[in-house]
């Protein structure tokens, strides 16, 4: 769907082989944003929120990474960096979020590395009010910034696409926690330093409800490919079917008319369809935290929340336990690693539906793979064993961390692929 204006492209893709084919397509209309020089730096920044992997709609799809990444190698480009700077949570607790989600294996595929922007050097940007907030030197001067966001739902900014994604970028724990002084204001203002010149969605799995983390995951099989952020936030607020009026950061970029009646009007143009076939379900917090979290009241909290003390209580277990259950806090932090020894597989539950193979990010058989034994092209992202519907691939080791994400979504995420081979949503 380009425009001379506002170019924008919405493709469908239901598998990894779907996705790569997605980019081939479309990314020559983007030529002009990549650079002449080869050895230019590219930063590739997905949204990785936390250690839940992409079927659960919270974090960057593997397949939409590996395409990419292969893309730029074929294109050849030498200095590629994933780069992201996971939230404060895991950040204070030391949990490398980046390689429980194998984001370093799979730039490794391609030579390229992977960084953690939490601990990059910074350059200073303007937020709102005088405050100065560091974002991470890698990001500010790369050549060409390729933004990855996931689609989803968020309690706090309503959705979390292109614009909300930039948050990673910022160096550690004390920035990050500059940007909620002033919310939508600040995250339209990292968008104005920054200025991704690709934003590439990943709408292959998406996340409905109480986003970022406690959602539910809901098969779109959608990209969404564009240079304006503003742009296709309002147009992926169409797509999922939810008021542009809930999303926050697109209510500040009103208001300084970089969200105008003219993408609106193109955007009518194009009817875009709802890509679940109705609207996705709203963020709803429960009763304490849609309290707190209130922009009227957020700055008391955060004058709490920012104490010594406090910070000290939150790191605790007990604690942390507690603002999870009262819903104050979306993620558990577990420490624990994950130890995988091998995958096998049971023939007698395996009824060769491909889901496996549909969802793997390297274009493995891993069925094969479990077969044999031989994993040295795997990522071990474990897509395959988590979407399989028979539960035939089998784990082999101590699930760590992975505890909790099959505590909260292995019945959802085994349902993605009976959702796409149907047309049904879940």
């Amino acid at each position: 769907m380009p425009h001379a204006q506002y170019r924008l492209h919405v493709r469908r893709a239901g598998d990894a082989a779907a996705v790569a084919g997605a980019l081939a397509e479309t990314l020559p209309a983007y030529a002009h944003v990549f650079p002449a020089d080869r050895d230019a730096p590219i930063l590739v920044k997905p949204n990785l929120n936390a250690n839940m992997n992409a079927l659960t709609g919270n974090t960057t799809d593997l397949r939409l990474l590996v395409a990419l990444l292969a893309w730029l190698r074929e294109a050849g480009y030498r200095n590629v960096t994933v780069g992201e700077g996971t939230n404060s949570g895991f950040y204070r607790n030391r949990i490398g979020v980046i390689e429980r989600l194998r984001v370093d294996r799979a730039a490794a595929l391609f030579g390229y590395a992977a960084l953690d922007l939490n601990h990059a050097p910074g350059v200073p940007v303007a937020f709102a009010n005088g405050v100065m907030a560091e974002v991470a030197r890698p990001a500010m001067e790369a050549a060409l910034v390729i933004n990855l966001p996931k689609l989803k739902t968020h309690f706090e900014a309503g959705m979390s696409v292109c614009l909300k994604n930039l948050m990673g970028c910022l160096v550690g724990q004390e920035n990050k926690k500059k940007t909620h002084q002033s919310l939508a204001a600040n995250i339209v203002n990292l968008n104005l330093a920054l200025r991704p010149a690709l934003h590439i969605v990943d709408a292959l799995v998406a996340m409905e409800g109480l986003g970022p983390t406690r959602g539910t995951p809901v098969r779109l099989d959608t990209l969404v490919f564009g240079e304006n952020p503003f742009l296709i936030d309002l147009a992926c607020a169409r797509l999922a079917g939810f008021p542009a009026t809930r999303v926050r950061p697109l209510v500040e970029a009103r208001q300084r008319g970089l969200a105008t009646p003219a993408m609106d009007a193109f955007l009518d143009r194009l009817d875009l369809p709802l890509a679940a076939g109705r609207p996705l379900a709203p963020p709803v917090a429960g009763p304490l935290a849609t309290f707190i979290h209130s922009p009227r009241r957020q700055k008391y909290f955060l004058a709490v929340r920012n104490t010594r003390f406090f910070t000290w209580l939150a790191g605790t277990d007990w604690f942390g336990a507690l603002l999870f259950k009262t819903g104050l806090r979306q993620d558990v932090f577990c420490r624990e690693e994950m130890q995988l020894t091998g995958l096998t597989l049971d023939r007698a539950a395996c009824d060769d539906c491909g889901a496996c193979r549909r969802f793997c990010p390297a274009g493995l058989d891993p069925a094969a793979v479990a077969a044999t034994g031989d994993r040295t092209h795997c990522l071990e992202c474990l897509y395959c064993f988590l979407i399989c519907p028979r539960s035939a691939l089998v784990f082999h080791g101590e699930p760590g961390f992975l505890a909790e994400q099959l505590r909260q979504y292995d019945t959802l995420v085994r349902r993605l692929d009976a959702a796409g081979k149907t047309g049904k949503r879940t």
